[in-house]
């Protein structure tokens, strides 16, 4: 299991939050997800053998915001 921190600029309302951790929480191998709306940054915890970092960034991109 492996836990990153992302910046992530765009978020800025509870719709944004539900956004991001819904969908980084449906893909398959990730563990937690955690929105910090507050600090611009998004805690995940997930199986690298199973989702690769890129999935996820690729996952919130989708959703409209940038990932650092």
């Amino acid at each position: 299991m492996q836990t990153v921190t992302l910046n992530v600029h765009g978020m800025s309302c509870g719709h944004c939050v539900k956004a991001v951790e819904g969908s980084v929480g449906e893909l398959e191998g990730v563990n937690q997800v955690s929105v910090k709306l507050d600090e611009a940054l998004v805690e995940v915890s997930f199986d690298e053998s199973k989702v690769s970092l890129d999935k996820i960034k690729d996952t919130i991109e989708d959703q409209g915001y940038d990932v650092e």
